[in-house]
């Protein structure tokens, strides 16, 4: 394990935009956080979805990230706040109950409405246009991943790279495309 002044040096080359720091620390804390996460949710995919929040939204604040205190106590509460939001997210079910039964069932309209899917449409050509404005590698990343749903180990192999670069990469290209997208309001 890499001790505190190393792990300031790697912080310091985070703040400055080292790809190289982002993946160090990746890899550094990557099982601690998901552990943790694995703990309170209890399924993999979504320890790992909140655990790659958390390295996207400490990453993107790392300027925030005070030194004073142990930078894998910084992780672990940006990801309890992740897990938080997210429970709170699903406290919005709605619960029918049929009379002289005791049983519950949820009740989930998943179809959009033509409303929507005129919004989804329209909403789709846009991000496919900010997309277009990264760079090829960038492109190639999102696309595998959110619109081929490639799992990391197989955009990992396809790449012929690292999961952990694949993850640090695709952390960076969402970055990316986040800040195309607000220099556009």
């Amino acid at each position: 394990m890499t001790n505190k002044e190393e792990i300031q040096l790697i912080v310091n080359d985070a703040r400055l935009g080292k790809e190289s720091a982002f993946k160090k620390l990746l890899n550094t804390y990557w099982s601690d956080v998901f552990r943790f996460q694995f703990s309170k949710t209890n399924d993999e995919e979504e320890a790992e979805d909140i655990t790659i929040k958390t390295f996207a939204k400490a990453f993107d604040k790392i300027d925030l990230y005070n030194d004073n205190y142990n930078f894998k106590t910084w992780l672990i509460s940006i990801s309890k706040n992740i897990f938080l939001d997210s429970i709170r997210g699903k406290r919005n079910e709605t619960v029918s109950l049929n009379k002289g039964n005791s049983e519950a069932y949820y009740i989930s309209d998943d179809a959009p409405s033509p409303e929507d899917k005129i919004i989804i449409e329209q909403n789709l050509a846009e991000l496919l246009r900010h997309i277009k404005k990264l760079k090829p590698a960038q492109q190639e990343i999102i696309n595998l991943r959110y619109f081929q749903e490639y799992s990391y180990k197989e955009i990992a192999e396809k790449l012929n790279e690292s999961m952990s670069s694949v993850k640090v990469k695709l952390l960076r290209s969402k970055k990316l495309l986040s800040e195309i997208i607000e220099n556009k309001k």
